[in-house]
């Protein structure tokens, strides 16, 4: 099983301490990870306390992009992470979205001014990161109009081509994507929450045997298969699925 990370939710403002210590495991296992970039963070649930921001970058952007140097990849990740409707969107892991539920227009420009913040600190990129996973059409038109070509969401064991956009799937259950003898995935982290006792736990999952972790890069160059009708109900009802089981053990 090859298997590429993501860590979501990078901010100026975040818990500069606990993305450190994750960084440093996938430094020490060479993992070049996919970051999502909030442009203009707006989620107070996002910002770490004072304490852990006292060692964040002086410039935010010019950390991000010499990530890019060492081969790290980025993904917009919504505009200001905001929740703002109550939409689960095409891909229902949340009932809730920045994006799923908003007319066309109104999506098209959130994505042009992220892009445009992006951009004018140097960082370029073609690969979405939805806030919640969640989004709909006009998000999808939207992107295509903004010039982007992927977004890091879906299930499946490899990238798949719906709608004029490659997808690159995320783990259903990460315990049992680790099993599997093939195929391709995406294990979904937030350093925001991670605690100090869950790194050895992350540790033994990148010395597993039979696993091999693979940058997000190299991820991005997997050939990518078409996904039809039958494919993306079923990936909509595994979703949908999930979110019933987060709830109930909730």
């Amino acid at each position: 099983m090859k298997i590429a990370v993501r860590l979501d939710d990078m901010t100026p403002d975040m818990d500069w301490q606990r993305f450190f210590r994750f960084k440093a495991l996938l430094d020490r296992y060479q993992v070049k990870p996919l970051i999502g970039v909030v442009p203009d963070n707006r989620d107070e649930n996002l910002r770490g306390s004072s304490e852990s921001r006292k060692d964040a970058p002086a410039d935010f952007y010019a950390y991000i992009r010499g990530l890019q140097e060492e081969g790290w990849s980025v993904a917009l990740h919504g505009m200001n992470h905001v929740y703002s409707t109550k939409k689960g969107g095409l891909f229902p892991l949340n009932d809730f979205s920045e994006y799923a539920g908003k007319p066309y227009e109104e999506q098209k420009e959130m994505i042009a001014r992220g892009k445009q913040i992006l951009e004018e600190h140097g960082v370029h990129t073609d690969l979405f990161m939805a806030p919640a996973h969640s989004y709909d059409r006009n998000t999808l038109r939207a992107l295509k109009e903004n010039g982007f070509q992927a977004l890091t969401d879906g299930f499946g064991e490899q990238p798949y081509l719906w709608q004029g956009l490659t997808f690159y799937p995320i783990s259903f259950r990460l315990s049992d994507t680790l099993k599997k003898k093939k195929g391709y995935s995406t294990m979904v982290v937030h350093t925001g929450t991670i605690m100090e006792e869950e790194l050895a736990g992350y540790e033994k999952r990148f010395r597993m045997e039979g696993v091999t972790w693979i940058s997000y890069e190299e991820y991005r160059k997997v050939a990518a298969v078409k996904r039809g009708f039958s494919g993306r109900i079923r990936e909509y009802l595994m979703a949908r699925a999930k979110f019933l089981l987060v709830r109930l053990h909730h």
